[in-house]
């Protein structure tokens, strides 16, 4: 239950992320920068009467009914879910800040904040196994087959809005847009690459028992415990190994220093981890 609530939670930011960095920072500068928010701004620039959030919806109800079909119902489910989050944020915020302006005369900065604060929500989101829907839902389906990685997944369709803004804004205004799906690629593969980093901790201590203990019962992982003999006195000493992520690691850290100050630690940073405990293997 605790680990449902934490990704409701974590789904929920992430689609607040993209709602309000494509609201405040793209769409007053119709920068489109791929996805269904970027072909609805297209879209809103020719009839301006349709809402950007109505266009979404429309959209979306289309592309969530490929994703239920081609990834799954439990895919399908946390998609309509972000889909219909963001169409609605986005008609709030036109509500309660009707015919926004650009906040500034730099378009460029306004892009990269956009792009950084929305490309931060979708890393989020897809790495709660969701999608913020849209051309999104193609990505995920080229990642699942294809093996290529979320981000430039992503990528691929959304290089099609940036060339349709190009025509419909001009060749500056879509240059913005290619530049701001690169940059959006490229951070929702490093924000799920940070989020799914962990460290392979190796400990040599007198106070084996103690950490064993702490690591089982403090911080609710396992550990494999081997037998290795020094080259300098050629005694053996118990080696403990586990797998946990940064929070934990500064825990046990933290923990060891207090007592036993002389143990030897050796840290890897590994990049994903599959299996009981993590993530799934399928």
């Amino acid at each position: 239950m605790k680990n449902k609530l934490k990704s409701f939670f974590l789904i929920l930011l992430g689609t607040f992320l993209v709602s309000f960095g494509t609201y405040f920072f793209l769409a007053p500068n119709e920068i489109a920068a791929g996805g269904i928010s970027g072909a609805a701004i297209i879209i809103n620039s020719i009839f301006p009467k349709i809402p950007i959030g109505i266009l979404m919806m429309a959209m979306e109800v289309v592309l969530f009914t490929i994703g239920i079909i081609v990834i799954g119902p439990v895919f399908g489910g946390k998609t309509v879910f972000c889909s219909f989050t963001i169409s609605g944020m986005m008609l709030l915020l036109e509500e309660l800040f009707p015919k926004l302006h650009p906040l500034s005369n730099d378009v460029l900065v306004q892009l990269i904040f956009g792009i950084l604060i929305s490309g931060l929500g979708m890393g989020i989101v897809f790495n709660q196994g969701a999608s913020t829907g849209g051309t999104d839902i193609i990505g995920k389906i080229i990642n699942k087959y294809f093996k290529i990685s979320i981000g430039k997944s992503v990528l691929i369709p959304d290089i099609v809005v940036t060339a349709a803004a190009s025509w419909v804004f001009g060749i500056d205004k879509g240059l913005y847009a290619i530049l701001g799906v690169i940059i959006n690629s490229t951070i929702i593969d490093k924000v799920i690459k940070s989020i799914n980093t962990y460290k392979h901790v190796a400990i040599i201590s007198n106070e084996g028992e103690k950490i064993k203990s702490y690591i089982v019962e403090k911080l609710d992982r396992s550990a494999t415990v081997y037998y290795a003999k020094g080259a300098y006195k050629n005694n053996e000493r118990e080696v403990i190994t586990t797998v946990i992520s940064r929070k934990e690691f500064f825990k046990l850290k933290e923990y060891i220093s207090l007592i036993d100050d002389k143990a030897f630690i050796t840290v890897n940073e590994i990049n994903e981890v599959l299996g009981e405990g993590f993530q799934n293997i399928i």
